[in-house]
C-alpha cells in the first residue's frame, strides 16, 4: 500500500516552475554536461576532493536538487543507495542508514548538529551531503550508519543577483521561494532567502504551512580574513497523518487506504526555531588556515495526534491511541580547527586539529490521550460507527465519548548535555597515486536528567576514542579505489536524550569498507562500495542486570549519477 500511495502522488503532481532556469549568482547563463557535479564537500573540513576521500558520500548541488524537483530530505533519500526514509510519524525527517536503526538525530547544518525533530526545508540550501558509514571523527557521537549535512547558501562578495521559484501541484500545494544577493560594498555582501509554502496531498484533511527566512552577511576584513554571520527563522505547522493500520499479515490493510484516522483539529504538529551562526576564517599563509564557528539555536516543537494502533479484521474494529509531545531545546556549539599543509619525513601532509564544545538543554514532556469512556489512552470503535473526529474539543462518535491530552502525564524531564571533543587527522601523500589517512577523536559526553514529575535525578558520562584509517589509490586522475576503517559511539541516552541509562556504557560501532569511484568524461559518476558494520550494544534488564549484544550488517551500494 505504501508504494501504491507514493506512485499515485508522483503521477498526480504537476510542478510548474517559474524562473527556475535563471542562473544564480552568475551574470551569464551557461549549461554544461557536468554543471551539477559536486567536486568536494565541507563535511571533510579539509577541502579534499570527493574522489580522494576514503568514504562513500552522495552529494547533491542546488542545481541538481532544482532540476530533479527534490524539495525534501525524504525525496533525496529515495535516490540515494544505502539510505532509506520512513514516514517519521508524519511530523519529522526519519532516516535509516545502511540498515541501522531509524534515526531522527543524525542531521547537521554546516557541520553543526541539528537534532530537533521536524521536516527540514531546502530553500536556503547550497548542497546536500550524505555521508555513509559510522565515522565520528568530524561529526562526533551517533551517525551509526551515516549522517546528512545541509550546506547553507552564503552571501557572496561582488555579486548582485536575484532568483525565484514558484510551484503548484494538482492537490493545491503551492510554494514560493525568493533568493537575493546584494553586494553592499567591495568587501561586504548580504543575502536574503525567503520561503512561503502551503502543504496539501492526496490524503483527506492534510494541510499545513512552512515559512522560512534566512539572513546572511559576509564581511572580508582582508584577503585573508572572512567573517560570515547568519540568522534563520523556522515556522512549520502541519496535519499529522500516521496512516492506516496493518492486518494479520503485517501489511497495510488495503480496504482502509482512503480512511484518515485522526481529528483535523487535534492531529497537529508545529515547530518554531531561531538559529544564529557566526564563522571566522583566517588564512595565515598559503599552507595554513584556521576556522572558528559559533552557533546557537532555540526550538519549540509540539506534536499531538490520534492514530490507529490496532485493527481487528474479523470484528471490523479499530483501536485509537494518541499522545501529546513537546520539546523546548537550546543548542550552543563552539568549534575551531587548524589546517596545516607541510612536508615531513619526505612526505606531503595535510594535518587538521580541532576542538568542539556543545551544550544542549532540553525540556521534554509527554501526555497520553485520555478517553472518557475507557479511562485509558486507547479506545476501540467499529468501522461502521467511526467517524473522523472533527472538532477541537475532541468530541467524537456522536458526542458519546471525549478525549483530552492534558490529564495523563507520561513523562516530564529536563535534560542538560555537555560534550567536549578534540580531534586530529593527517592526510599523507605517499606518492602521486597513493594517499593514507589516519585520525582519532576523543569525546567526553555528560548528561544530567531531572524528572520534574517526581524530582528524581539521573546522569551518565561517556568518554570515547573514535579512530579512522583510510587508504586511497588513484590509477587514473578520474578514478580511485579505497579501503577504510572507522568507528563511532552512541551514548545510552540515545539520539533524543530520552533514556539516560545511569552507568551504562555507550554503544560502539565499527565500519570496514572498500569502494570504487569513477568519473566519466560525459559527466556521469560511478560509485560502488561494499561494507560491514559491527555494533556492540550495552543493555539493562528490568532486574538491573547488564549485558552486551552484538550485531552485524553487510551490504553493497552502487550509484550511477
Amino acid at each position: 500500500m505504501k508504494s501504491t500511495q507514493k506512485s499515485m502522488f508522483k503521477a498526480a503532481m504537476i510542478p510548474l516552475t517559474i524562473g527556475a532556469a535563471v542562473a544564480q549568482f552568475d551574470e551569464q547563463i551557461e549549461v554544461t554536461a557536468d554543471s551539477t557535479v559536486v567536486q568536494n564537500t565541507i563535511s571533510n573540513k579539509t577541502g579534499t576532493p570527493l574522489l580522494d576521500t576514503p568514504q562513500s558520500i552522495s552529494a547533491y548541488s542546488k542545481e541538481e536538487l532544482q532540476d530533479r524537483a527534490l524539495d525534501s530530505v525524504g525525496k533525496i533519500v529515495e535516490y540515494t543507495p544505502g539510505v532509506r526514509a520512513s514516514q517519521g510519524e508524519g511530523h519529522r525527517d526519519a532516516v535509516s542508514f545502511r540498515g541501522q536503526e531509524r534515526s531522527t538525530a543524525n542531521f547537521f547544518q554546516d557541520g553543526v548538529r541539528d537534532d530537533v525533530q521536524y521536516y527540514r526545508s531546502l530553500y536556503n540550501v547550497e548542497q546536500i551531503e550524505i555521508l555513509k558509514g559510522p565515522n565520528a571523527l568530524f561529526f562526533g557521537r551517533g551517525g551509526v550508519g551515516g549522517v546528512i549535512n545541509r550546506v547553507s547558501k552564503k552571501a557572496e562578495l561582488g555579486s548582485d543577483a536575484t532568483s525565484y521559484k514558484a510551484s503548484v501541484d494538482s492537490f493545491g500545494a503551492t510554494s514560493l521561494e525568493f533568493d537575493q544577493n546584494y553586494s553592499l560594498t567591495e568587501d561586504s555582501a548580504f543575502r536574503l532567502n525567503l520561503l512561503k509554502e502551503n502543504l496539501r496531498n492526496h490524503r483527506d484533511h492534510f494541510d499545513g504551512t512552512r515559512n522560512g527566512i534566512t539572513l546572511d552577511y559576509t564581511k572580508a576584513f582582508s584577503e585573508d580574513t572572512l567573517l560570515k554571520l547568519s540568522y534563520e527563522s523556522v515556522d512549520n505547522e502541519r496535519f499529522i497523518d500516521r496512516g492506516i493500520p496493518t492486518g494479520t499479515n503485517g501489511q497495510p490493510v488495503e480496504a482502509l487506504k482512503d480512511i484518515v484516522f485522526g481529528d483535523p483539529e487535534l492531529n497537529t504538529a508545529s515547530a518554531e526555531g531561531h538559529i544564529f551562526r557566526a564563522t571566522l576564517d583566517h588564512k595565515f599563509s598559503d599552507t595554513a588556515k584556521a576556522t572558528v564557528t559559533a552557533s546557537y539555536s532555540d526550538f519549540d516543537k509540539s506534536y499531538q495526534n490520534l492514530y490507529a494502533s490496532a485493527y481487528n479484521v474479523a470484528l471490523q474494529q479499530v483501536t485509537l491511541d494518541g499522545y501529546l509531545d513537546t520539546t523546548q531545546r537550546e543548542n550552543f556549539n563552539l568549534s575551531t580547527n587548524l589546517i596545516q599543509e607541510l612536508e615531513a619525513f619526505g612526505l606531503e601532509h595535510k594535518v587538521i586539529v580541532g576542538a568542539e564544545y556543545t551544550r544542549t538543554t532540553s525540556q521534554q514532556d509527554r501526555y497520553n490521550a485520555q478517553w472518557s469512556t475507557s479511562g485509558t489512552d486507547k479506545e476501540t470503535f467499529t468501522l461502521a460507527g467511526l467517524r473522523t473526529l472533527n472538532n477541537g474539543s475532541g468530541t467524537s462518535i456522536n458526542g458519546l465519548t471525549a478525549v483530552n491530552f492534558n490529564s495523563s502525564l507520561a513523562d516530564n524531564t529536563d535534560v542538560d548535555v555537555n560534550v567536549y571533543s578534540i580531534y586530529a587527522q593527517d592526510e599523507i601523500s605517499i606518492s602521486d597515486q597513493l594517499d593514507f589517512v589516519v585520525g582519532v577523536r576523543f569525546d567526553s559526553f555528560d548528561i544530567d536528567e531531572t524528572d520534574i514529575g517526581n524530582g528524581n535525578t539521573d546522569g551518565n558520562s561517556d568518554s570515547n576514542l573514535s579512530p579512522r584509517v583510510g587508504l586511497v589509490y588513484k590509477p587514473k586522475e578520474n578514478a580511485s579505489l579505497y579501503l577504510s576503517y572507522s568507528e563511532t559511539f552512541q551514548p545510552s541516552a540515545g539520539g533524543q536524550y530520552d533514556n539516560v541509562g545511569d552507568g551504562l556504557d555507550a554503544d560502539t560501532y565499527t565500519n570496514v569498507e572498500a569502494g570504487l569511484k569513477y568519473r566519466f568524461d560525459s559527466g556521469l559518476e560511478l560509485t560502488a562500495a561494499v561494507f560491514q558494520i559491527e555494533g556492540t550494544l550495552t543493555e539493562e534488564t528490568t532486574g538491573g542486570l547488564r549485558f552486551d549484544t552484538e550485531g552485524e550488517t553487510e551490504g553493497v551500494e552502487l550509484q550511477l549519477q
